[in-house]
């Protein structure tokens, strides 16, 4: 049954828009919910709220902040139940991924909580024996725009440690989730009792994401913009930040390759691979999306890998629990997959295992013989279509992952730890995990990427440091000399 979810969340108020836009469901297309369709002048009365509520939510106890993301946490536990259903009818999710990001957000604000304990400033040393102190201080209003893929939990990280820092949020959910990804949050922050203004969700359709978007970004009372979605809408954003040399994390897509040394532990290897290749249908930006076998493994290692992901069952996963491999999120997104899997195999590339596309569901997908003038060598794939490619040396397996514009994660196996540093000092990404899959992340980490990847880092005090500003504040005592002229 349709549920309704026709009001924006502003001031501490659920407000009526003009026009609303159906939430459908991926996996049958059938409509979820009813969500209201924002627009610029929400945004707009928004960001005013937020800026109005800014003085009080900044110079409010740090520990006051501490109590309400404590309060947060416990009021998503209650709620987890709820929470893994839509995500289910919602994002077309697995059980077992609902459960996960469920699970994981109320630790986002444990984070957050403990980050209001932490040092804020120093103290310098003086040529003048001034009292000499550098100390952060929140930005102001930052506005949020998440993703559709984890939106809880991405969610989640863009605004929890921004918040605990003293800044006052509007958030503005993908299209695809806008209930996971935003008014889910309004709901919480409004059970709790957070101070009117202080978080703000304004959902919106596909056809007003670009003038809210501006707004979010161009406005003069948004001080910072924390970012999570592709590379191509990440360059406009830091693109527009910029000019208005406006603080800016942006979180982007990857190509990120998983490493098997021929010294490595064949089941953790499998398991690296299977899991970081096709959990949530490989809708991940840190998923494995080539997967690197040294040659004198390879011939071991392909047909178990193969037997592996033929295991996993593909499905509604809101009709069966078993259901592994949901739906892609949209049909654009399923054709785009489809293209690049067409692309390899006319490119020679051969099908180990499924290549069929039904829809939106596209089956878990093995390639070889995959070439660097394929799409699916070059470009993010973000579905279960995963390449495996041999390598002879460490050197070729580090050029080959490197071989990419993009840089976020990596993951590298073997049972020579030393080895595995040495690798992971080489290559270009943003983060690397040494005997474990590329898809890794935690709270209170820096969460990020380099070249195409992304700027910035998410989590713990890299987020504090991201949305707070450093200012020298001095203390004379009458100790400065000035020139006898003055």
């Amino acid at each position: 049954m349709s549920q309704s979810f026709d009001k924006i969340y502003v001031g501490g108020q659920w407000r009526s828009t003009t026009a609303t836009f159906a939430d459908t469901n991926p996996a049958d297309g059938s409509a979820w919910a009813t969500i209201a369709d924002g627009t610029a002048s929400d945004a707009r009365s928004a960001i005013e709220a937020a800026h109005n509520a800014f003085p009080a939510w900044a110079a409010l106890p740090f520990n006051q902040r501490c109590h309400y993301m404590l309060k947060i946490a416990d009021e998503i536990e209650r709620r987890r139940d709820d929470l893994v259903k839509a995500l289910q009818a919602e994002g077309g999710g697995w059980f077992g991924k609902g459960m996960f990001e469920s699970g994981y957000i109320p630790e986002v604000f444990h984070a957050a909580a403990a980050e209001t304990f932490a040092p804020i400033g120093e103290v310098l040393p003086s040529e003048t024996n001034k009292f000499s102190t550098a100390v952060r201080r929140p930005v102001g209003v930052v506005s949020v725009i998440s993703p559709w893929n984890f939106p809880a939990l991405l969610t989640s990280r863009g605004f929890a440690f921004p918040l605990a820092a003293g800044n006052t949020v509007v958030l503005k959910p993908s299209e695809e989730t806008p209930y996971t990804g935003g008014l889910f949050f309004a709901e919480i922050c409004e059970a709790v009792g957070l101070p009117a203004g202080v978080f703000n969700v304004v959902s919106c359709s596909r056809d007003n994401v670009a003038a809210v978007g501006d707004q979010l970004i161009e406005h003069p009372l948004v001080k910072g913009i924390s970012f999570t979605g592709s590379t191509a809408v990440g360059r406009m954003v830091a693109a527009k930040a910029g000019a208005h040399l406006k603080k800016a994390c942006v979180e982007l897509g990857g190509k990120d390759a998983l490493i098997i040394c021929d010294d490595a532990d064949i089941e953790r290897a499998l398991g690296a691979a299977n899991f970081g290749s096709f959990m949530h249908q490989g809708q991940i930006c840190m998923s494995v999306e080539k997967v690197l076998v040294q040659d004198t493994l390879y011939e071991k290692f392909l047909p178990q890998f193969v037997e592996r992901a033929r295991k996993l069952k593909m499905g509604d996963p809101s009709a069966d629990r078993a259901n592994v491999i949901g739906p892609l999120i949209n049909d654009k997104q399923a054709a785009q997959v489809k293209a690049q899997i067409e692309d390899a195999v006319a490119k020679g590339a051969k099908v180990e295992l499924g290549g069929g596309v039904n829809g939106r569901f596209v089956e878990p997908t093995i390639l070889t013989n995959v070439t660097p003038d394929m799409l699916i060598y070059q470009n993010e794939t973000f579905g279960p279509v995963v390449p495996v490619i041999p390598f002879r040396t460490d050197e070729e397996a580090i050029a080959i992952s490197n071989d990419s514009e993009y840089g976020l994660s990596s993951g590298v196996i073997t049972r020579n730890e030393n080895r595995g540093l040495s690798i992971a000092e080489r290559l270009q990404t943003g983060m690397c995990h040494i005997n474990c899959s590329s898809v890794n992340d935690e709270p209170h980490v820096p969460f990020g990427g380099s070249k195409s990847s992304g700027l910035g880092r998410h989590g713990g005090r890299w987020s504090t440091e991201t949305f707070t500003e450093t200012r020298w504040i001095t203390l004379d005592r009458g100790n400065r000399p000035y020139p006898p002229v003055f």
